[in-house]
C-alpha cells in the first residue's frame, strides 16, 4: 500500500488525524503572536509540559547529571525547568520557522559568518551544513535559507500528517526537497551539483555506522556519516550554531569556516572531534539542547544501563 506524502489527503481526514489539525491550527496562530508574547507564552508552556511528560523530564534530568556533574543539585534542576521553558519555546519557534514572513523574522536574526559558507560553496563540491540538535532547530535552519539553499537530511516522522505537512514547509522554505538519511544516491547527487546537505549526527541511532567517542566526558555512540559522506563526496563541512538571546534580544546564528583537514583519514578522531565543536557551543545555551533525548541508550559492551526501563 502507497503511504501518503502529500498533506492534502482524504486519509487525513479520519479521527485519528484531527487532534494533529488542531495542533497544526494553534500553531499557525502561534506564528502571528508578538515576539514577546511567544517567549511568555511558550516558556510557561513548556514548565507545564514538564509536569505532565514525566518520562522525558526523567531522560532529561538523567542526561543533564551525566553531562554537568560539576553543578550542584539546585543548579541542575533550574537547567531542567529552564530547558523544558526552551522546549516550550521551541514549538513557538517551529511555528514561526514554517508559517512567519520573512519581515516579522528579519529583525530577529544575526548572522555571523555568512562568508564562511559562501566560501565553501564555491570551491563547487557541496557542503554539509553541520549542527546539532538544538530547540532552535527549525528556525535556525529558517535563517540559514536566508544565505543558501539546502536539502534536509532527515528521518521519516511516525505520524503521516506530520510528516507530510513537516515535509511540505520544509522545502518550501528551504527551496530544495528533503533527503532521507538511507538515499546515499541523492546525497551524493546534490553533492555532485555543488548544493548543500543539512546534516545533524547528535542523536543515537543504534551501533550501525558508529563509533564509541566521548560526549561530555561519556563514552557516546555516534554516527561516523559526516566523515563518510565528506570522504565519499569531497563537500566541505560547514558547522553551524543557532542560540536564542537573552530577553527579546532575537537570535544569533554562527557560520563557522569549514572544517580544515577533514576528514582525517582516522574516522574516530574525526567523530570526536564533531562531538567537541557541539560540546563546545551547547555549554554557550546548555538549556537550548536537546536533552529529552535518550543520547546514550547505546552502551559500551558490559556498560550499566542508564535509563529505567
Amino acid at each position: 500500500m502507497t503511504l501518503p506524502t502529500h498533506w492534502f489527503h482524504w486519509r487525513f481526514l479520519t479521527l485519528r488525524y484531527w487532534p494533529i489539525w488542531l495542533g497544526l491550527g494553534l500553531m499557525q496562530i502561534m506564528a502571528v503572536l508578538p515576539f514577546r508574547w511567544q517567549l511568555a507564552i511558550g516558556g510557561q508552556a513548556g514548565r507545564w509540559i514538564s509536569r505532565i511528560a514525566r518520562r522525558r523530564r526523567r531522560i532529561a534530568a538523567i542526561n543533564l547529571a551525566l553531562c554537568f556533574p560539576e553543578l550542584t543539585a539546585t543548579q541542575r534542576a533550574a537547567l531542567l525547568e529552564n530547558h523544558f521553558a526552551a522546549l516550550g519555546i521551541g514549538l513557538f519557534e517551529t511555528a514561526m520557522a514554517w508559517w512567519a514572513p520573512d519581515k516579522k523574522l528579519r529583525g530577529l536574526a544575526r548572522i555571523e559568518g555568512a562568508e564562511n559558507l559562501q566560501q565553501a560553496m564555491d570551491r563547487g563540491k557541496g557542503v554539509i551544513l553541520l549542527t546539532g540538535h538544538f530547540t532552535t532547530l527549525e528556525l535556525g535552519a529558517r535563517f540559514i535559507t536566508w544565505q543558501q539553499p539546502f536539502h534536509a537530511m532527515y528521518r521519516s516522522h511516525k505520524n503521516l500528517l506530520y510528516e507530510a505537512v513537516m515535509r511540505r514547509e520544509r522545502e518550501r522554505r528551504s527551496r530544495l526537497p528533503p533527503l532521507a538519511h538511507e538515499n546515499l544516491r541523492g546525497l551524493l547527487r546534490a553533492f555532485r551539483q555543488g548544493r548543500a546537505v543539512w546534516y545533524a549526527p547528535d542523536q543515537n541511532h543504534g551501533i550501525r555506522n558508529s563509533v564509541f567517542v566521548p560526549f561530555f566526558g561519556v563514552p557516546t555512540c555516534t554516527l561516523t556519516a559526516t566523515t563518510r559522506l565528506a570522504t565519499l563526496s569531497g563537500a566541505a563541512v560547514v558547522p553551524y550554531f543557532p542560540r536564542r538571546l537573552a530577553g527579546n534580544a532575537g537570535y544569533e546564528i554562527a557560520i563557522l569556516p569549514a572544517l580544515d583537514h577533514f576528514p582525517s583519514g582516522d574516522v574516530v578522531a574525526d567523530t570526536r572531534r564533531i562531538n567537541e565543536l557541539l560540546e563546545h557551543h551547547i555549554r554557550q545555551a546548555p538549556e537550548q539542547y536537546l536533552w529529552v533525548h535518550r543520547r546514550f541508550k547505546t552502551r559500551p559492551p558490559d556498560s550499566p544501563r542508564i535509563y529505567p526501563l
